[in-house]
């Protein structure tokens, strides 16, 4: 082996070995378009495309997992259309759609892949590159002239999951995997994507969107699916052996086991049969799910979780119920979600429409705190965080989604893990009220594992809490807390209704 092929090896050993170090990092997901939409034209060069990688050089992050499509691809691809390729589509507005189309066709046209510059920059600023295929992508798919559709998905709708669907529902458009020429193109796209570039891992997002099957028919689409990640697996080993280093495989699927493989997802069977390297459950994008089973994966997957990364993956955003307003996750959000998740088990924490701009949910000052502190236990249980109720947006018909919200019950029970017990913090519980006769003069109460709380203190604002037009905080005795899993009680006079739910912790 000559001196530059072993440099390169032992390069491409430690890339891929983080995910086995004492102090994981953080895998970031940049999306399709963001780059494209938040960068100025004249930042389509090399250094433009270095500085996107630069900025997390010696920081947390620990894998950049760059997706490189949505129905059609940012850069120009053989087997589907690229971004700029409009045909008879609507062109969109000046604004960031026009700025994908028109930077990413200007990369192409100076002879730039951006996924190839970004996958060698990753590697000589010592981050893992991956690529992410969404397998199902429905943005804008009410509108059928929206310049981001694919000419297959035009042609095809026999295909949706909706046969010809004229209601413009973002699932029943969905393409039906159950279709071979469905699975075809998209492993087309997987072959190509191998053959073009090199990169670490290539991740298959099933929830972008997660819905890949006509309904009632998801049992039979498990099926499908994981023959789809056997192909895949073999392609990736194929392919690892002529770039002389493992190529490895992840997956996004339901946070739920069950809710991942009753729509088809299935993860647990996927790690059994070693398909994958990389799991990461998580919601769609509707919000995040506090309550993600880790360990409830790691005891379905038995001796066979020591042998992949389980991810559990946050979202931009929060909603306490369906059809709730969202607020995006701050840093006491995203820290209360990782310190339940090390604590359940995860091996690393999977930041999704975490990117530096437009998505990013928290400032840019703490964005840079974040990307530099990382989410390591030691980091979250030090800082102030939230555990917030929310539930789960991505199961089948008939499976629990979790949702308590909004409660108009008198006795309403919470249930939150919080991860590590807090040695020396004050903890708090806040409610927000809805709007209902009486609302003003409402007297509530709480308990916290059976141990009464404070009287409820009067919040000035309840802006923050989407849907309240009235916040209490209530002060909790510390020795009331544990470790993992609390119950909260809330009593609520009759005809009150509650909104918003969190228990804060935050150390002294």
């Amino acid at each position: 082996m000559n001196q530059r092929r072993l440099l390169l090896s032992l390069a491409l050993l430690a890339a891929t070995t983080v995910f086995a170090s004492e102090q994981p990092g953080l895998i970031i997901n940049e999306d399709n378009s963001h780059f494209f939409t938040t960068r100025s034209a004249g930042e389509m060069t090399t250094e433009g495309l270095h500085a996107f990688v630069d900025q997390y050089a010696d920081t947390k992050v620990s894998h950049l997992f760059l997706s490189v499509n949505s129905m059609k691809a940012s850069f120009k691809s053989k087997t589907r259309e690229a971004i700029w390729e409009i045909g008879d589509q609507e062109m969109p507005p000046p604004g960031n759609g026009r700025a994908w189309i028109e930077n990413a066709r200007s990369l192409h046209e100076k002879g730039l892949d951006p996924y190839a510059v970004w996958i060698a920059r990753s590697r000589e600023k010592g981050i893992s590159p991956w690529l992410s295929m969404r397998m199902n992508d429905l943005h804008e798919v009410p509108n059928t002239k929206s310049y981001m559709h694919s000419t297959f998905w035009l042609e095809h709708p026999e295909m949706w999951r909706v046969p010809n669907d004229t209601s413009g529902g973002y699932t029943a458009r969905a393409l039906d995997f159950g279709h071979e020429a469905v699975r075809k193109h998209n492993m087309d796209f997987v072959k190509e994507l191998l053959e073009r570039y090199d990169p670490d891992g290539l991740e298959l997002d099933w929830m972008r969107f997660g819905w890949h099957f006509k309904a009632g028919e998801e049992a039979k689409g498990a099926e499908i699916l994981t023959q789809f990640m056997r192909d895949v697996r073999q392609l990736t080993k194929a392919w690892g052996e002529k770039r002389g280093h493992e190529i490895k495989l992840g997956a996004r699927v339901p946070a739920h086991p069950d809710a991942a493989r009753g729509l088809g997802m299935d993860g647990v069977r996927w790690v059994k049969e070693g398909l994958v390297d990389v799991l990461v459950p998580c919601p769609f994008w509707t919000t995040t799910d506090f309550d993600i089973p880790v360990e409830l994966w790691r005891e379905r997957l038995g001796s066979d979780a020591e042998s992949i990364v389980l991810a559990p993956g946050i979202e931009h955003n929060t909603r306490a119920y369906p059809g709730g307003a969202p607020i995006p996750n701050d840093m006491a959000a995203t820290r209360g979600f990782a310190a339940s998740a090390w604590h359940r088990g995860a091996d690393q924490i999977y930041l999704f429409n975490y990117m530096d701009s437009q998505t990013r949910p928290v400032t840019e000052a703490n964005y840079r705190v974040l990307v530099e502190q990382g989410l390591g236990l030691d980091v979250v249980t030090r800082a102030p965080r939230r555990h917030i109720q929310a539930f789960r947006d991505t199961v089948p018909s008939g499976f629990p989604n979790g949702a308590v919200l909004p409660a108009t019950e008198t006795e309403v029970t919470f249930q939150m893990n919080i991860g590590p017990r807090p040695e020396e913090a004050t903890v708090s519980v806040v409610i927000g009220l809805g709007k209902q006769k009486g609302v003003a003069e409402a007297v509530c109460r709480a308990t916290l594992n059976g141990v009464p709380c404070g009287a409820g203190e009067e919040l000035e604002n309840p802006g923050p809490f989407p849907g309240a037009v009235r916040a209490l905080r209530f002060a909790c005795s510390p020795d009331s807390v544990k470790a993992g899993r609390n119950e909260v009680v809330v009593h609520q006079p009759e005809g009150q209704q509650i909104v918003w739910f969190e228990l804060v912790v935050t150390p002294h």
